[in-house]
């Protein structure tokens, strides 16, 4: 079960990545990140943006520094911290011979949240994405594009975590579809959740987001929200 950690920020504190010697992607950033808070990170492919999410999802380890959510050493306690965090990767990576249905009990069960209204959570989530029931029960090895970009974002999203870190997760949505998952950002928002965006344009009405980072990051701290 998961341990509470209602109104946590996640904290970093002078984090840096080198990949190799002389290519330093992200330098001693600070800064944090508050419940509530919806931050679009946004720049041109190779700036920094994936790097850094990788680093807040804990796909990548830093060569220096530290991330906290809450009391939780991210690094140090990666399954303790992945426990509160819905992830969309910009490279897909779901189970084939999963259907997006037992995809999602997975991910409630995994997490011991599965309980006797579970189906009737999922099947409203897979209503709201406009994934049809007859879809749905197929494997996701079968999916279109577009089809498996709502399972991964149904996955992000079935245990309602305070933590979303979400890798372009608009690619490959048509407009209707892009509506239903703004929706989605726009509850967790309001639930008091920490919302991470990145995006190579600016696909969104930035009216969702109340701080921008703007890669390459330039300084040593983070901008502030307003």
């Amino acid at each position: 079960m998961s341990e509470d950690v209602n109104g946590a920020d996640l904290v970093l504190n002078r984090v840096s990545k080198q990949y190799r010697a002389g290519k330093v992607i992200i330098n001693e950033i600070s800064g944090r990140f508050r419940p509530g808070e919806a931050t679009l990170l946004y720049g041109p492919n190779g700036s920094g943006k994936t790097t850094f999410l990788r680093l807040l999802s804990v796909n990548t380890f830093p060569s220096s520094g530290e991330i906290h959510y809450g009391e939780i050493d991210i690094h140090r306690h990666p399954y303790r911290y992945l426990n509160h965090v819905g992830l969309v990767h910009d490279e897909e990576s779901l189970p084939q011979h999963l259907s997006a249905t037992e995809l999602l009990e997975w991910v409630l069960r995994s997490r011991e949240l599965w309980s006797d209204g579970s189906e009737e959570r999922i099947d409203h989530l897979l209503n709201h994405l406009e994934l049809d029931e007859e879809s749905r029960q197929d494997e996701i090895g079968t999916y279109s594009t577009g089809m498996r970009k709502k399972a991964q974002i149904a996955a992000a999203f079935i245990t309602e975590p305070p933590v979303l870190i979400l890798d372009e997760p608009l690619r490959g949505l048509d407009k209707t579809a892009t509506v239903k998952v703004v929706e989605l950002l726009q509850q967790a928002v309001g639930r008091g959740g920490i919302l991470l965006m990145a995006s190579h344009s600016r696909q969104v009405s930035e009216e969702l987001f109340n701080r921008v980072l703007t890669f390459p990051l330039s300084g040593s701290e983070l901008p502030s929200g307003p």
